[in-house]
């Protein structure tokens, strides 16, 4: 069962995504750390199987959580809608086993790899970084929300 936010707070988040999504330190700040992130991916070099399972939560078994500041970074570089015929199974941005908004995917989606020999590696990445977009979050004054990604996309639908 996946926690639902209260009509109070959905409103709490949307407001502190749209106001930071406007903030261009905020969006610095977000592509600093995806950059390190992906200086920590070169270095490793998990292997990608291009088959998009990574993007179909249910059938891969997991979830994927977005904070207030890669929503805001995300909603500003979005340029294309979420597929209108997306029944809410899986990502709204999936298009043929592909990525549409690879280029400004969130922190999970960058650091997520099929490569089972990753697995305590991308862990272990995960809690550095998200420590760090954690910190930014209070550095910035910026609301920090930690949100499932089709939750934030609903609460965000009037944007697309």
């Amino acid at each position: 069962m996946m926690f639902s936010l209260t009509e109070e707070q959905s409103s709490l988040a949307r407001s502190a995504i749209l106001c930071a999504s406007a903030r261009e330190d905020v969006r610095a700040a977000i592509t600093q750390i995806y950059r390190d992130l992906q200086t920590q991916i070169d270095a490793r070099r998990p292997l990608c199987q291009l088959s998009g399972r990574c993007c179909r939560f249910e059938e891969f078994g997991h979830r994927l959580y977005v904070t207030t500041l890669e929503l805001a970074t995300f909603l500003h570089e979005l340029n294309q809608s979420p597929d209108p015929d997306w029944t809410g199974q899986g990502c709204a941005f999936q298009k043929n086993k592909l990525c549409s908004v690879h280029q400004i995917r969130p922190f999970g989606c960058r650091l997520f790899f099929c490569d089972s020999t990753s697995t305590d590696w991308q862990h272990e990445q995960y809690q550095l970084f998200h420590t760090r977009l954690r910190q930014l979050h209070d550095e910035l004054a910026v609301p920090y929300f930690y949100l499932e990604w089709r939750q934030a996309l609903h609460i965000l639908s009037s944007e697309f």
